[in-house]
């Protein structure tokens, strides 16, 4: 059909090695490139002609957004790779720290960050979700990418695409790295410095990271090899705390007046706005992690390639805690009974929690593709991920005789991981641009957890003693799906797709120190239906409609990870959670404007049997686990605006706002959250960078993030975000200048949180960080 110059111009200036189905989305950050390599724009459909190929279907029927590594470089104080996801539409990161290999879990339009279970991450098509379970601790494992080997990334919105499980029903992230055409090397050095004031705490944290890569193209193979290190402390994450009506008052009886006398405990309100006593801080993290990818490629012809790539990380990590009690002599107190202002509180020895933590991971991908843009393409994947070394170890000794040893507890989730093999294909019946384009392919998802908490005699280095409690479980998840594109005519275009699922669980075991519950298997079997329209309704506009069911299944740990009363029977978990069934429906309009896009998206979720933790009101005595939530409804609106060269040569622009109203309609379990917010998802959040480059040696960036008030709590209770284990409202600006000293040799300063901003989710965010990089590209 015919194209309009300006739609050329736009399509010429957005270089992603990417075919883009139903969407004439940009990336977020516009930059200009060299037209050789323009994509073609028809119906929606981009078709870039170079680069590195995404793991994503070549036909996509929903938004996509991206941002490549020039973007980054350019425009984000990158320490992580999940930071290239920053000023995306509609998504957080929970990242608290620089090296965060635990919490950083990822929000979407519709799944707050306690489910990062309900959106996928991969790297060059390998599975970096943890669907081990549904928490902050089950975060995708960003550190097995660096941001130095990122080439772009590709962010695929709703589950919309029938290649992909219900875990897609928020987004689907693929990471593409970097693979070399000829000889190259790169070397980065980088220091990162907080200041940070809370409570009783004023002092500095401070981290530094080292990097180096090389790769080269030597006929038929190709190779890289990358390295990094991180040496990071982060602030501290949790706090011992006291309400302060749970204190035994002066006068009430002699209780009243027992404990040590000690100052230094911060009064404040909790989220419920209840007032407390902080006692002091713990869990703040030094970490420091290694991190080597090796990965090569052999191109047994011109359309076919084999890849292999390995992947191994260690972290080693010591959370430490600091009381801010004081006795009249003026020594920390740890433990024992305190006096606060006449009233008499008991420590815990593990109040102020002490830990390390020793881990190596591994990741190993295998794939063989074709790529003949022909009839025919096929791909053959595999890919693993171990838990070779997993060990927290913890102190259940008070402070301070606990740093020098005695008695705690040792958790090793070594044989934990999980793996997956995949064919697929792309049958072009009429060609490349022929009426139909079918995606088909038959895949295998298993998942296995391996828990044990044993007793130690020593904290610090002590052998395993006898068994506190254990978890054991598999998943597996069967998927055969296919869908078609089909160009109708010329100004329409549709996508019909389903995929078959054939869900188990296996070898179910929840544990304590003296039994051990065997849970039955379960198989079931489920059928998501797919489908999407576009149509070109002029040179400037195409308007989109799709829609998909996804089914999230159970992970391990929501069903067998939990607890034993003292009769033998669960009190934490519940084997038999159903999956949790949701519709999703996505409007959207895109126009170009020109210089860049205009893209206004309306969304739909129905969500039902949603898993969520809470307490079930209709038994007695009351039970608190991972419960079914019987019905959640969600819509909302999202507005994405990216140009280039706006007003000015050289100024690019990416910017979003999105309005949400995610509501539970129905909780027979717990009908207090009925009408109340979704937890962790606002009504309102926004973005916008701005990178200006007037020539070719430097860059300036200024972005913000915005996000309205939110909730932890299914009943809405938790009013005052502003507090540990609120979630509050934030805006915050970040700042990056990027000097291009040779043509070999850049340097960048930059500071995130330039305004400082307070703020929480459950545990605080950094506040101002400074950064400083220098970078070697050879």
């Amino acid at each position: 059909m015919r194209k309009s110059r300006r739609a050329l111009a736009v399509a010429s200036a957005f270089p992603i090695a990417l075919t883009f189905a139903l969407t004439g989305a940009v990336p977020a950050f516009a930059q200009t490139a060299d037209t050789a390599n323009a994509p073609v724009k028809e119906l929606g459909v981009v078709t870039i002609r170079s680069g590195q190929p995404t793991s994503l279907p070549t036909q996509i029927p929903t938004t996509i957004e991206g941002v490549t590594r020039e973007q980054i470089e350019h425009s984000i104080n990158a320490t992580d790779s999940e930071d290239a996801l920053k000023y995306l539409p509609s998504l957080l990161v929970r990242k608290r720290y620089i090296g965060d290999y635990n919490h950083a879990v990822l929000s979407t339009r519709a799944s707050g960050t306690g489910n990062p279970a309900r959106s996928m991450v991969f790297a060059d098509g390998i599975l970096l979700s943890n669907y081990l379970g549904n928490g902050p601790t089950n975060a995708p494992r960003w550190m097995l990418v660096t941001p130095e080997e990122i080439e772009r990334v590709d962010v695929l919105y709703g589950p919309f695409s029938a290649a992909y499980a219900g875990n897609s029903v928020g987004a689907v992230v693929d990471y593409v790295t970097r693979m070399p055409t000829q000889f190259e090397a790169h070397g980065k050095v980088s220091t990162q410095h907080q200041p940070f004031d809370l409570y009783g705490t004023s002092t500095s944290y401070a981290g530094k990271q080292v990097s180096a890569s090389v790769g080269n193209k030597n006929g038929d193979w190709s190779w890289f090899l990358n390295f990094n290190k991180t040496d990071s402390e982060g602030q501290p994450l949790t706090f011992p705390t006291r309400l302060v009506s749970a204190g035994t008052p002066s006068g009430a009886d002699t209780s009243g007046n027992a404990g040590t006398p000690v100052t230094g405990a911060v009064l404040g309100n909790n989220r419920s706005n209840q007032p407390w006593y902080l006692l002091g801080t713990a869990t703040q993290y030094h970490t420091q992690q290694d991190h080597i990818k090796a990965k090569v490629a052999y191109d047994f012809s011109p359309t076919v390639r084999a890849a292999y790539t390995f992947g191994w990380w260690h972290n080693e990590s010591e959370g430490r805690p600091n009381s801010y009690l004081r006795d009249a002599n003026g020594n920390a107190v740890y433990g024992g009974t305190v006096n606060i202002n006449g009233r008499s509180f008991a420590l815990a020895p593990t109040d102020f929690n002490v830990s390390n933590e020793d881990l190596t991971h591994f990741m190993h991908g295998l794939s063989v593709k074709s790529n003949t843009k022909g009839v025919f393409d096929w791909e053959v994947a595999a890919s693993l991920y171990d838990y070779q070394t997993d060990t927290l170890r913890a102190a259940t000794t008070a402070l301070p005789a606990a740093l020098n040893g005695g008695a705690g507890r040792i958790v090793n989730s070594k044989g934990t991981g999980w793996n997956t093999l995949a064919a697929k294909g792309t049958w072009r019946p009429d060609g490349v641009q022929g009426a139909h384009i079918v995606d088909f392919g038959l895949q295998r998802d298993s998942y296995q957890l391996r828990t044990i908490e044993n007793a130690t005699a020593n904290w610090i280095n002590g052998a395993a003693g006898v068994r506190n409690q254990a978890f054991n479980g598999d998943t597996q998840l069967l998927g055969l799906w296919a869908q078609d594109t089909w160009k109708i005519a010329s100004k329409w275009k549709a996508v019909l797709g389903a995929r078959a699922e054939r869900w188990s669980a296996s070898n179910g075991q929840t544990g304590n120190a003296t039994a051990t519950l065997n849970h039955p298997e379960r198989t079931e079997n489920y059928l998501s239906p797919k489908a999407a329209v576009a149509y070109q309704a002029s040179d400037l506009w195409v308007l989109k409609a799709s829609t998909g069911r996804a089914v999230r299944t159970p992970t391990v740990a929501e069903l067998y990870q939990g607890g034993i009363s003292g009769s033998g029977t669960l009190i934490n978990n519940d084997p038999n959670l159903k999956p949790e069934k949701s519709w999703t429906t996505e409007l959207t309009a895109e126009r170009d404007m020109g210089n860049g896009l205009l893209r206004l998206t309306a969304f739909f979720e129905r969500t039902k049997d949603a898993l969520y933790s809470q307490t079930n009101v209709l038994v007695t005595p009351n039970v608190t686990n991972v419960q079914n939530v019987d019905a959640i409804r969600t819509k909302g609106i999202e507005l994405a605006y990216q140009a280039a060269n706006v007003g000015m040569r050289g100024l690019d622009i990416g910017s979003s706002l999105t309005w949400t109203d995610s509501r539970i309609t129905r909780n027979d379990k717990f009908p207090a959250s009925v009408g109340k917010w979704q937890p962790r998802i606002p009504a309102w959040r926004a973005s916008a960078v701005a990178t200006y480059r007037p020539d070719a040696t430097w860059s300036y960036t200024l972005g913000a993030r915005y996000s309205g008030k939110q909730y932890s709590t299914l009943d809405n209770t938790d009013v005052n975000g502003f507090a540990y284990q609120g979630a509050s409202r934030y805006f915050t600006t970040d700042v990056r200048v990027r000097y291009q000293i040779t043509k070999e040799v850049s340097a960048a300063v930059g500071i995130d949180n330039l305004n400082n901003y307070q703020f929480w989710n459950f545990h605080p965010y950094p506040q101002r960080t400074y950064m400083a990089e220098l970078k070697v590209d050879l």
